[in-house]
Formats: structure tokens, sequence, C-alpha cells
């Protein structure tokens, strides 16, 4: 017994799960490619800017990301690297995301944030660091696109304390910037990682006394190596000091500049996030806190994807080991449902290619084949009743009435609307009155994504007529009069049949908050 203990004690320590969050054009997708250039997971990083070129990046599915060429699912890739397994949770970065994004975000133990050196903290990354912020996982911050002219390190740092309201802590320092860039400095290591420019096929590293080591001025020349050790001197004084405990709690964030594009800083920040990052943590349930080391298997679904093998019309549900060891073909009682299912096609993922997997361990994510029984939020568990802490839905902020063009297809249009409200693309309203369909989606690109789909992978062609609502709040009220909804705001029922009202604008909000005293208006279903 106690062998099977220390096994999976030595698995969980190898794993870290981690999400990128970042900005439209941050570097995400080249970054993540980098990464896996080093597991050897691909031997080569597709040409992220060559959309034309049939070489698309590893980590995009659908057809309409090939054609826009940005992330709009979040996708999970696995590699190995020195030792450990990493799992990556690649979050949709364009500023059109969906819920989908955010509840990734609950599968991983901490977060890659991602800024460009010229652009700084931009809206999509707030949203996505307020989400990791509230759940106390820790921030690791890469500044990337440090071979262009950007903004200068400590103006970078102010905003990200300023904005994002987390101290920061320089892990390493570039030297130059732009076409002066000619390499980075490692507080903690003492050395310094040459820029070669575009080759970074071995990476240069030379060690030093410290950063006022002659070595340095050779190499720099001496106005660059000037402004360095003036830089360095004043963050020694000025600058926190490096705490693991804040780190872990999300309180202060590392920081590490780099060129992803070049491969130059990527392999420093990925050996120094393995030693820093933390392992698969515990998660808190209906049975209280279950650690990794349980050895009873749990896990719970955190995301649902349809077709995404357009040759199998299939659905995969994505779902996060918390404990135990899985193994193929092993039953489970999926709680919700009441009943034993046995699991016996997992699969694994590495972008597009998917192997069926034999076992896995606590922080990794599996597929799980779905012939339409899971949702979002489910627990899977081996004896027991443990129910995982509900992930979080989030309130829509754009409203669209859907019509059918072709009556006819009535039956595809309704199969096509559930499975994806079923997967989290869309929430679905009917209006009480005329029983019309409203959609609520938290980013635009969310409904292109449903037309597309529902045209591609149900034959069948909708339109959608944007509505002037922007706030949805459920209401909790034991009587609900929809006269009281009528101006500025309409009621509607969710597909749970929880009556929701729609308004156009804070005022009108506020004033039925007010006309309604006795209610409770909630942001999210209860």
């Amino acid at each position: 017994m106690g062998k099977t203990i220390n096994e999976l004690q030595s698995e969980v320590d190898k794993r870290r799960t981690f999400a990128i969050i970042s900005h439209p054009d941050a570097g995400k997708t080249t970054l993540t490619e980098k990464l896996l250039l080093f597991g050897g997971a691909i031997r080569l990083a597709g040409s992220v800017k060559a959309r034309k070129a049939s070489k698309h990046a590893t980590s995009d599915w659908m057809e309409i990301e090939k054609q826009r060429g940005i992330s709009v699912t979040s996708s999970v890739m696995q590699f190995d690297y020195k030792g450990h397994r990493i799992n990556i949770l690649d979050t949709p970065g364009h500023q059109d995301f969906s819920e989908d994004t955010y509840r990734t975000l609950t599968a991983a133990d901490s977060a890659l944030m991602l800024i460009d050196v010229a652009k700084g903290v931009e809206a999509q990354t707030i949203k996505l660091f307020q989400v990791c912020a509230k759940r106390g996982i820790p921030i690791f911050t890469f500044i990337n696109k440090l071979d262009r002219e950007g903004r200068s390190p400590f103006d970078l740092m102010e905003e990200i304390e300023q904005v994002l309201g987390i101290r920061s802590v320089p892990m390493n320092w570039p030297i130059g910037s732009g076409r002066e860039l000619c390499g980075v400095y490692d507080r903690m290591k003492n050395q310094v990682e040459l820029f070669q420019g575009d080759d970074h096929s071995s990476i240069e590293v030379q060690k030093v006394k410290d950063y006022n080591d002659p070595v340095i001025r050779d190499m720099a020349g001496e106005f660059l190596h000037d402004q360095l050790c003036q830089d360095l001197e004043l963050l020694d004084v000025a600058g926190d000091p490096f705490d693991l405990e804040k780190v872990l709690k999300g309180e202060l964030t590392p920081v590490f500049f780099g060129s992803a594009v070049n491969n130059f800083g990527v392999q420093t920040f990925l050996d120094n996030f393995l030693q820093l990052a933390p392992k698969p943590e515990p998660r808190r349930s209906t049975e209280g806190l279950i650690e990794p080391t349980n050895e009873k298997f749990t896990g719970y679904v955190f995301k649902i994807q349809a077709n995404m093998n357009p040759a199998h019309r299939d659905r995969i549900a994505f779902l996060r080991i918390v404990s135990g060891k899985f193994e193929r073909g092993m039953s489970v009682k999926h709680v919700r449902a009441g009943k034993e299912i046995k699991l016996s096609q997992p699969q694994q993922f590495l972008a597009q290619d998917r192997d069926i997997v034999q076992e896995a361990y606590p922080g990794d994510i599996i597929g799980l084949f779905d012939p339409g029984i899971f949702r979002i939020g489910d627990s899977l568990c081996q004896g027991g009743e443990v129910v995982f802490n509900e992930l979080p839905t989030f309130s829509p902020e754009l409203f669209a009435k859907v019509t059918i063009k072709n009556a006819f297809k009535h039956k595809q249009y309704q199969k096509g609307i559930d499975q994806l409200t079923e997967e989290g693309t869309i929430q679905v309203f009917r209006t009480i009155s005329f029983d019309d369909m409203i959609l609520g989606v938290v980013g635009q690109l969310q409904f292109e994504v449903f037309e597309y789909r529902m045209k591609a992978e149900y034959g069948v062609e909708v339109q959608l007529q944007r509505m002037p609502y922007q706030f949805a709040r459920w209401i909790m009220d034991e009587k609900v009069d929809p006269s009281k909804f009528r101006i500025n705001s309409t009621l509607v029922l969710d597909k749970k049949d929880n009556h929701v009202v729609l308004f156009e604008n804070e005022y009108a909000m506020r004033t039925a908050m007010e006309k309604n005293p006795t209610a409770k208006f909630l942001e999210t279903a209860p």
C-alpha cells in the first residue's frame, strides 16, 4: 500500500498545470509553440505568421481559427521536460472571448501572464487576471517582444502594480532593448543570457560575479552596462525582495523578460517556472478539501467541446483529475446522474493529435468521449459522492434574437442549440410572451462561432438580430410580475426556467431594483 501512495506522490510532484493569459497579439501562440519545442513535442514550430501556408499553429483547432489566425477555444497540451510533466491550458486571447476562457482558468494551478513590451497591460489581460486573482492562484509574468522597441521595464512594473494591484519582482533584467538588445541578466543565478538575434538553437549563458562584472561591460559596452548597474542598484534598494510564500498566494508575480519569437529567455523562464510553480493543488468539495494524493480517483468536467474531429461527429468532455490514479476502462460514479459509467476511450492531447491514454494523474487533463451524458461542472469519483464546487457561470453582456431561415430544419436547429448551450458556447433565454429565443454571450466572437458552427456542423442557417440589452440579472422573488419589466428591460426564462431580467442600461437596472425591494437580483444563475 505504501508504495502506491509514494508512487502517486511522485507523479503529483512531477506535474505543473498552468494557463496562459494574454491580450491578442502578445505572442501567446508563439510562446506556447516554443515551450512545446523544448519538450520535443513538435519538431518544427509552425510559423504563426504564415497564415496562408498549410502550417498552422499547432494549438488552433477549428476551421474558423485557421481562417482568422486566432485561438477561439481553449485547448490543452501536454509535454515532458526535465523530469516534469507539463499541462498547458491555452485560453483564447481574442478580445471577443467567451465563458469558456474563464472556466478553463478553474482547471489551472497557476497562470502565466504574457505582456507585450510596447503595449503593457491590456484590457483582455485585466479580465483574465481578475479571475485568477479571485482564486488566489500564483501568477508568473513574461514580458515579450524585447527585441522590439518598447516601454521601460520600470514603467511596465509600475503599470502591473497600478492596473492589476499585484507587486512584482523581476527575476531577470534586460541589457538594452529593441535593436540594442544584447542579453538579459539573471538576478537569481548571477548569469547573463546572450541575445543572438534569430539564431537561438543553442542558448549561450555566461556566469558572472554580479552585475558589476567587467565581462558584462565587454559584452554590452559602457553605456548599456552603466544603465544596467543603475537599474539593478535601484531594484536592490527599492524593489520587492523575492518571497516564494507571497508568490504562491498570488500576492507577488515573478517577472521574466524575453522574446518568444527568437526563443530568447523562454528556456530560462521554463526552468525557473518548474522550480517555483505549485504542483497540483487540493480542490474544495462537498466532502471538504480533496488532496491529490487521496487514493480514490476524483475529477470534474470544466469544458465540453463538440465536433473536434469533423470526420467523427464527436463531443469531448475535458476532465481535470483532482485525486487518485486514472486507468483506462475504470468504472466511476457520475455523481449528478447517480450512476456508474465506464471510462473506456480517454484521450490526451497534443493539439490535433490525440492518443488514447492508459493512465493519468492529478493535474492532468483528459478528454472523455461524450455521448451526451456530461455537463460542465459534473464530478466523477470512485466511491462516495464527491461534488466539486460548481464552476462559475458568468453574466452575458451581449444579446441577440435568433431565428431559423429554413423552418423545415427545426429539428437540427434545436439539436445545435442544445449542444452549444451544453458546451457553454452560448446561454439561451426564452421570452415569456412569444417564446422567442434570445442568445446571451460574453463576447461578440461567440455569436460568430455560433453562426459558423450551426451552419458547418448542423447544416442550419440562422439569423441574429442584436438587441439593446447589456445586463442580465437572475431574479429571486416569490411572485415575479412581467408588467414591471416593460421599460428598457424584459423578463425572460433561462434553460432551467429561472426568471431573468435583461436590462438596456445601468439606470434601468437600478430603477428595477428600487421598485422591487424584496427581490434578489443575482449576476449569475442560482
